[in-house]
């Protein structure tokens, strides 16, 4: 099946250079565009799109407002934020608020079909300089951290297990070991969506927004 594409910037040039870029691709189809925020949720009702590709700096609701507000419902839609800005607060605030990739918009065509293709199978795929914004954040967050954390307590622990079903508790513990949803499908003879319906299950359940906060609640 066609990825389908829905190209969501201010900027009408910018939505046609994106598409004369990836309009001959036999494996993406642009089910529609967007020139606000404000219409995403409108139109990922109306052209069910498997990504989003995302500006941020957008009148009335920005990119960020949308990843905050409108995305979480709908968990099986990806995001991919296409931005001008190599700033350390939209890379870590896209991340933070569920984006699956970020990619500047000086980036090639060829990096472009690639994170595309990665994230709709499941993978993330930040630009080099982006992932290097988030692995410093990550450093300064344990620099921070006077001691470690007690260990959770075998019944706070089972909490999160307990609170999903069978099938889900192997969904989860393959996400935990860095699985891609295409590696978990195949593992367990299932389709990606069917994986993507299950991880949006144990969100639900476990009241998280994204992936790395359901991974971050099971390590604890």
């Amino acid at each position: 099946m066609p990825i389908r594409l829905l190209i969501v910037d201010d900027h009408s040039v910018v939505r046609q250079g994106i598409i004369s870029l990836l309009e001959d691709e036999e494996d993406i189809i642009i089910a529609g565009e967007a020139s606000d925020g404000d219409q995403v949720a409108e139109m990922i009702e109306k052209v069910d799109p498997d990504l989003v590709l995302l500006d941020l700096t957008m009148p009335n609701m920005s990119g960020i407002e949308v990843l905050k507000h409108i995305l979480p419902q709908y968990p099986k839609v990806n995001t991919l934020v296409f931005s001008m800005h190599n700033n350390t607060d939209y890379i870590l605030s896209s991340a933070q608020n569920g984006a699956s990739g970020y990619l500047l918009k000086d980036t090639g065509r060829e990096e472009i079909l690639s994170a595309i293709r990665s994230i709709y199978r499941g993978e993330l795929y930040f630009h080099p300089a982006a992932s290097s914004v988030i692995i410093k954040n990550l450093f300064k967050q344990i620099n921070r951290i006077p001691e470690p954390k007690p260990e959770a307590t075998d019944s706070e622990a089972g909490t999160v297990w307990k609170a999903i079903s069978p099938r889900e508790q192997q969904i989860l513990k393959c996400l935990t070991e860095g699985m891609s949803s295409k590696e978990i499908a195949d593992k367990f003879e299932i389709s990606v969506n069917t994986v993507a319906n299950q991880r949006a299950s144990i969100m639900r359940k476990l009241n998280v927004k994204n992936t790395a906060e359901l991974i971050s609640l099971t390590l604890k």
